[in-house]
C-alpha cells in the first residue's frame, strides 16, 4: 500500500517537489533576443528499480507549463507524439536521452515562445515522470521602433509611429499604450493607438517618450523608451550683475537702472533658457544691424568703469527659432561716493562731544558742592 502512495505521484505525471533519487538540470531562466537562435543544456537523473528500466528507451517530452502529458509537446524524441505546429522543427533535441541528456535548442525564436516549459521523462511501463521543480523559464526580448522625425519643434503638431517588425515571425495583434511626462495634457483615449500626434512644450525637452506593446492573447509585453529633443527660442532671458568686489550677483529686470561709482569694477552675466543654446553677446545701447559687440560671450567684464561708459547696455540672444534681447541703463558718478561717508563720519563725532559736555557738568556740580561746604563750616 505504501509502495502504491509512492507511484501514484509518478503516474500522475508529477508533483511539485521533485521525488528522492530524480533531479533535472537545466538553466531555469533563459534569455533570447527574437530572431536568434539559444541552446539550453540540460540533463537528468533517476535511480531505476529493476532491469526493465535499462531495457527499454527513454522517451524526453518539453511541454508547455499550462499543458499536460497528453497535450502535444513542444519536443520529443517520441515519434508517436504529436508536437505542436508553431513549435516544429524550431525546438529540437540536442542529445541522446539514453546518456540522460535532454537538451534543448531553440531557432529562430518567437516572440510567442515566451513562457515556461517542464520536462517529462518516460521508461519502460512504470517510469513516468514530470520534473515539475525545476522548469526552463524562456523570455524572448525585443524593442518596437518608435518613428518621428527629430528634432521635434515646441509648438508644432509631430506625428509618432510605434510598430513591432521581426523579420523571422509574422505579423502579431498588437495592443499599443504610450507614456510620458509631454503626454500630461493629452486625453488619455488617444495613447492606445500605434499612431500618435505630439505638439511638445520647451518643458518636454530631455523627458522620456514610452511605447509598451503587448502581444494579444499573452503576457509578453515589450517596450521602447525615447529621450525628446524638443528645440525652442529663447525664454527666461535675464542679466546679473555683481560690483564693489561683491561676489553676490543681482538680477535685474528690464529696463532697469544701475548707479555706480568711477573705478569701480563690473561683472555682468546673461542667462537664456534654449535649446540648441542661444548665442549671446553684450551691446552698448541697442543692437542695430551689422553692429559690433563689446562680448561675444554670455559674460561682460568692466575692470575699471569710466564715465563714458554710461548708458544703455543690452544682452542680445541669437536663435534660429527667434531672438531675445534685455537691457538696462547704467549710471556712472564721478569722484568719490555719495556722502553718506560723510554723514558716517557726523554721526560718529557726537558721541565725543556729549562726554565733553557731560564732565564738565560733573566738575561743576563738584565744585560747587565743595564751596557750599566750606562755607557752611567755616562761618
Amino acid at each position: 500500500m505504501v509502495l502504491l502512495l509512492l507511484l501514484l505521484p509518478l503516474l500522475w505525471g508529477g508533483s511539485l517537489q521533485e521525488l528522492p533519487g530524480y533531479e533535472l538540470r537545466v538553466q531555469e531562466s533563459v534569455s533570447v533576443q527574437a530572431c536568434m537562435d539559444v541552446r539550453v543544456p540540460c540533463s537528468f537523473y533517476y535511480y531505476p528499480v529493476n532491469s526493465e528500466y535499462f531495457s527499454a528507451e527513454p522517451f524526453i517530452y518539453w511541454f508547455r507549463e499550462r499543458d499536460n502529458p497528453h497535450s502535444d509537446a513542444v519536443a520529443t524524441n517520441d515519434q508517436k507524439k504529436r508536437v505542436k505546429s508553431e513549435t516544429r522543427g524550431r525546438f529540437r533535441l540536442l542529445g541522446d536521452p539514453r546518456d540522460n541528456d535532454c537538451s534543448l535548442s531553440i531557432q529562430e525564436a518567437r516572440l510567442s515562445d515566451s513562457g515556461v516549459y517542464y520536462l517529462r521523462v518516460e521508461r519502460g511501463r512504470n517510469l513516468k515522470y514530470s520534473y515539475r521543480e525545476k522548469k526552463l523559464n524562456l523570455q524572448v526580448t525585443g524593442k518596437p521602433d518608435i518613428q518621428f522625425l527629430e528634432p521635434m519643434e515646441s509648438g508644432h503638431r509631430t506625428p509618432l509611429t510605434c510598430s513591432l517588425s521581426l523579420v523571422c515571425d509574422g505579423p502579431h495583434p498588437l495592443l499599443v499604450s504610450w507614456a510620458g511626462d509631454a503626454l500630461d495634457a493629452m486625453n488619455p483615449d488617444t495613447l492606445h493607438s500605434s499612431e500618435l500626434t505630439l505638439t511638445p512644450r520647451p518643458q518636454d525637452h530631455g523627458t522620456n517618450l514610452t511605447c509598451r506593446v503587448t502581444l494579444h492573447g499573452t503576457q509578453v509585453t515589450l517596450e521602447r523608451t525615447v529621450q525628446l529633443n524638443v528645440s525652442y527660442a529663447p525664454r527666461n532671458l535675464r542679466i546679473s550683475l555683481s560690483f564693489r568686489n561683491n561676489t553676490a550677483l543681482k538680477i535685474l529686470q528690464n529696463a532697469s537702472s544701475v548707479l555706480i561709482s568711477e573705478g569701480q569694477a563690473l561683472q555682468l552675466l546673461c542667462v537664456a533658457d534654449s535649446n540648441p543654446p542661444a548665442q549671446l553677446s553684450w551691446f552698448w545701447g541697442s543692437p542695430a544691424l551689422g553692429s559690433t559687440p563689446i562680448s561675444s560671450t554670455g559674460v561682460l567684464e568692466i575692470p575699471q568703469v569710466v564715465a563714458g561708459d554710461g548708458g544703455e547696455v543690452t544682452c542680445l540672444a541669437r536663435h534660429p527659432l527667434g531672438s531675445q534681447q534685455v537691457s538696462f541703463s547704467l549710471s556712472v558718478q564721478k569722484g568719490p561716493p555719495p556722502c553718506s561717508c560723510e554723514a558716517e563720519k557726523q554721526q560718529g563725532s557726537w558721541p565725543l562731544i556729549l562726554t565733553l559736555i557731560r564732565g564738565s557738568l560733573m566738575g561743576a556740580g563738584f565744585l560747587l558742592t565743595y564751596g557750599l561746604t566750606w562755607t557752611y563750616y567755616t562761618r
